[in-house]
């Protein structure tokens, strides 16, 4: 018995147990028909255990044999039928075993469930979050002990490097922001203090404010901005590229090459930049007192000495420190648990930076809460 496939370029033949097929010319998008029904007339009422092939008289192919192949080994797969591609070319044959033998199973749809599942759902990646944090903080905190001890695997350059990045680079705009805040604190304090005939508590005002509150966290926020969201894209970027998966590959741990020297840099810079804060700030507020509200330089002085303690700038170094060591975790958390494409980098730097500043906001507040109790 012989079948021809209309305007396929095959032709079968039975050959005792085996069915023949014999590929004739072109089989290529352009030339050759689209015939959906060419399995079914060739595998309908034949009685062969298996289909061999004879591809003497092929031509030219693409991709239109190969869907026809495939379609073809899944149709005699269902009913039994030996499929032998040893007369195929070679090329087609490691072209087709690279396409399943099984058309891939349909993915279920998830049902929605109702609010309680949904909100069990939400707790549980919630409490899952805790515990991968917790679990960065714990273990940066271990690994910063073993570098202390020169056991850790952190090379000093990334240390010297995201040190200058997050110190000496950020100077300016540190200095910007703070000599301006200190600018308007003199600005409103005078406001108020002049009805009471109090100009000189312009300086108590300006001295008090930048040390225990503004210059720490108008700095943190400065730099949730320019070095949270930078690391956070760094590292997204590298799990994009999959760096991430190359330096687990070799054995090279992450927390000791990346996070570690990005969370003791600005761990260790925030604390310097808070000073020099402080001093850019008084600088602003005694720039303004002078220049444009007639106080003297003298009187500013004397006050600002008087009213800043050394336990406010110890609290204000303690916070400092609190607000660097949540800005490097938070940035480099986010960078790591983001996706592999090119808008989850921009995702993960603008969700660290939100994160940093409510983070800086809310330390702050805890803090502010703890000094009032303990009286500082």
């Amino acid at each position: 018995m012989t079948q021809s496939g209309t305007d396929c370029g095959w032709q079968a033949t039975t050959q005792g147990a085996d069915t023949l097929l014999t590929l004739t010319s072109d089989w290529t998008t352009h030339d050759t028909a689209d015939d959906p029904d060419a399995v079914k007339k060739l595998l309908d009422g034949s009685e062969a255990h298996s289909v061999i092939f004879d591809c003497h008289k092929l031509g030219r192919w693409d991709s239109s044999l190969l869907v026809f192949l495939s379609t073809l080994r899944r149709a005699s797969l269902q009913r039994n039928i030996r499929f032998d591609d040893a007369g195929l070319p070679a090329a087609a044959r490691r072209l087709l075993a690279l396409i399943p033998e099984k058309p891939p199973a349909e993915v279920p749809s998830v049902p929605r469930g109702n609010m309680i599942e949904r909100v069990g759902l939400s707790v549980i990646s919630q409490g899952s979050e805790v515990v991968a944090v917790t679990t960065l903080v714990g273990d940066g905190i271990l690994r910063a002990g073993a570098a202390l001890r020169g056991k850790a695997r952190m090379r000093g350059v990334d240390l010297i490097t995201c040190m200058y990045d997050a110190g000496i680079a950020a100077l300016p705009i540190v200095a910007v922001v703070n000599i301006l805040i200190g600018g308007i604190l003199a600005f409103v304090g005078a406001v108020q203090l002049r009805r009471f005939g109090a100009d000189i508590y312009i300086a108590d005002l300006v001295g008090v404010a930048e040390v225990r509150e503004m210059a720490a966290m108008m700095t943190a926020i400065v730099m949730c901005g320019r070095t949270g969201g930078a690391y956070a894209a760094q590292i997204a970027s590298m799990q994009g590229s999959e760096e991430l998966d190359a330096l687990r590959a070799f054995g090279i741990p992450i927390n000791d090459y990346l996070i570690l020297p990005r969370v003791a840099a600005l761990t260790l810079m925030m604390p310097l930049l808070y000073l020099y804060g402080c001093a850019l700030g008084i600088f602003g507020g005694f720039a303004v007192s002078v220049a444009m509200l007639k106080l003297s330089p003298e009187t500013f002085i004397t006050e600002t000495r008087g009213a800043v303690t050394m336990s406010e700038v110890v609290f204000g170094l303690i916070k400092s420190l609190l607000f660097g060591a949540l800005i490097a975790f938070a940035g480099c958390r986010i960078g790591m648990k983001a996706g592999r494409s090119a808008t989850d980098v921009g995702r993960a730097a603008t969700t660290a930076v939100v994160v940093g500043i409510v983070g800086v906001i809310v330390i702050d507040a805890i803090c502010a809460v703890c000094a009032n109790a303990l009286d500082i």
